[in-house]
């Protein structure tokens, strides 16, 4: 079978377990260009990307109506570089990051704030305790258009009781700032129990393309 061949099939058991409302974010981070053409001719058009430099050489060769994700973790010195080709921000969870997008932009971004859900500093997000005055603080910039919230399963434990607690946080949250419509949960092990609990957005790699080189 080819590789194509394998992507597509991968492609068809995903589209066929999630409902079609879904958001499907492929992630392509370490796969070649070739990937995306095979899910470009699929029908795909929203694509992640965790570096900013390779989200921008793919972003460069591909077609224009592709919608690129930023989901990494935003350093302040890239900040120039990935809002020049990334239309959604994933991983927003610091207030001078979004300081720095809001100076440069030029237009509005949307941006999904990362929340929490292991309180692990190295895996990002706003604790659940301070994502109101985040949020809040968020409001006062012009630039900085925040449509939802993301979140990351711990790496043990169970990913219902997770994406089940961060369901209680997106309703919560939605009832101060009724403007965050869509949550971004769910990779590639996880993805139907996100889905069970509201998630509109799930990010896929391994699933459709495999394990990574």
């Amino acid at each position: 079978m080819s590789r194509a061949s394998d992507i597509l099939k991968n492609l068809n058991k995903v589209r066929a377990e999630i409902p079609e409302d879904i958001h499907l974010i492929a992630v392509t981070k370490n796969f070649p260009i070739e990937d995306i053409e095979v899910l470009y001719e699929a029908g795909i058009r929203d694509f992640g990307e965790n570096r900013d430099q390779e989200g921008a050489e793919k972003a460069r060769r591909m077609p224009k109506d592709i919608k690129w994700h930023f989901q990494g973790q935003i350093q302040s010195n890239k900040i120039k570089s990935i809002i020049e080709w990334a239309q959604y921000i994933h991983s927003l969870d610091e207030l001078d990051h979004a300081a720095k997008f809001n100076k440069r932009l030029q237009s509005p971004i949307e941006v999904f704030i990362q929340v929490s859900l292991d309180g692990k500093e190295h895996r990002g997000g706003v604790e659940p305790a301070k994502l109101d005055d985040f949020l809040h603080a968020i409001t006062k910039l012009p630039m900085i258009n925040p449509i939802g919230l993301m979140a990351v399963a711990p790496v043990s434990g169970d990913p219902d009781k997770a994406f089940s607690e961060l369901n209680s946080i997106f309703k919560a949250s939605q009832n101060s700032y009724p403007f965050l419509k869509y949550l971004s949960a769910g990779m590639s092990t996880d993805y139907l129990p996100a889905i069970k609990h509201g998630a509109t957005h799930i990010r896929l790699g391994s699933a459709i393309l495999g394990s990574r080189g």
